[in-house]
């Protein structure tokens, strides 16, 4: 893996924490794990740590998250995977309403 792909992982997997950590609901908590689980699997088993991101609102943690995962094509992750991770994104979001 590369520097830059490690970095673009990262970003994602931070801003995935931020945003269970901060969802209105348990339930949109465990699915913003879920996403965050999934993509872990599709790395295996190199999986670059978490960092502190930002006190930012939701929709701003939620475009990074988004950006971040898109850029992982770029990067040699399949598109498929990643559409269903941007889809299991998205749902996630629906569900932190308050």
């Amino acid at each position: 893996m590369l520097l830059s792909h490690a970095i673009t992982l990262a970003e994602a997997r931070s801003h995935l924490a931020a945003l269970a950590r901060r969802a209105y609901n348990d339930e949109a908590s465990a699915e913003y794990e879920r996403v965050l689980l999934h993509l872990d699997v599709i790395h295996g088993d190199y999986i670059p740590g978490i960092s502190d991101v930002y006190d930012e609102a939701a929709d701003i943690l939620y475009g990074i998250a988004e950006h971040a995962i898109e850029d992982l094509v770029a990067h040699g992750i399949d598109a498929l995977q990643v559409e269903l991770l941007l889809d299991m994104l998205d749902a996630a979001r629906a569900k932190d309403v308050p």
